[in-house]
Parts: structure tokens; sequence; C-alpha cells
């Protein structure tokens, strides 16, 4: 079992930066695959990075590519994503995700949510 918990959002204008924390609960953090996901208003959750249970391997949607960095400190039981450039067209409820050892990009893959943390971006 992983409790999640997400912090870091907020209102930012467009260029500015954010950085999210998501803390895990469980001794086994360091098996879980972690996904950030985002949902705007209206539209459908969708995925927007992932990071291997090393940390070795990460990937991102499109959309964020070269703006967003995910990163996990397993020491500390956490995942992060920076979010750089951010543009109004980011804003959303973001959450974190695990699933148990490899990476997958769809959220009905994942077995443990956070509650969200709500990011905007004004312009």
């Amino acid at each position: 079992q992983v409790q999640l918990v997400e912090s870091g959002g907020g209102l930012v204008q467009a260029g500015g930066s954010l950085r999210l924390s998501c803390a895990a609960s469980g001794r086994t953090f360091s098996t879980y695959t972690m996904g950030w996901f985002r949902q705007a208003p209206g539209k459908e959750q969708e995925f927007v990075a992932v990071i291997s249970w090393s940390g070795g391997s990460t990937d991102y949607a499109d959309s964020v590519k070269g703006r967003f960095t995910i990163s996990r400190d397993n020491a500390k039981n956490a995942v992060y994503l920076q979010m750089n450039s951010l543009k109004p067209e980011d804003t959303a409820v973001y959450y974190c995700a695990a699933r148990y050892l490899g990476v997958k990009y769809t959220a009905a893959e994942y077995d443990y949510w956070g509650q969200g943390t709500q990011v905007t971006v004004s312009s």
C-alpha cells in the first residue's frame, strides 16, 4: 500500500516556474514507477511524465518535453516535477501516481493516486 500527497501547486505567471512534490508512504517506494498526470477543466486526464523505480529512465509528454523535469529521491520517498517556462495551457490539477515496477503511460495502469494539486498559469 502506498499513500501519496502532492504539494507545491499555486498561481504563477506565464513563463514562470513551479516545483511539485509528491511524498509517498511505504517501505517499498523504491520499487514503484512514479508518474505525473494532469486534468484541466472539461478535459480528460493526460499523462505528463514518468520515472522508473531506479530513476534511470524518464519520459515526457510532447507538450512538456524540454520544459518539465521529473526526478525522485528514494531515500526521502519523494518524487518531484520541476516545471519551467509555464504556459496558460499547463493550467490543471496535477496528480502523482504509483505503480509497481514497469513504466507505463496510461492512468488506468497506475494503482495509487494522490489527491492532486492545482496549478494555475496566468497569461
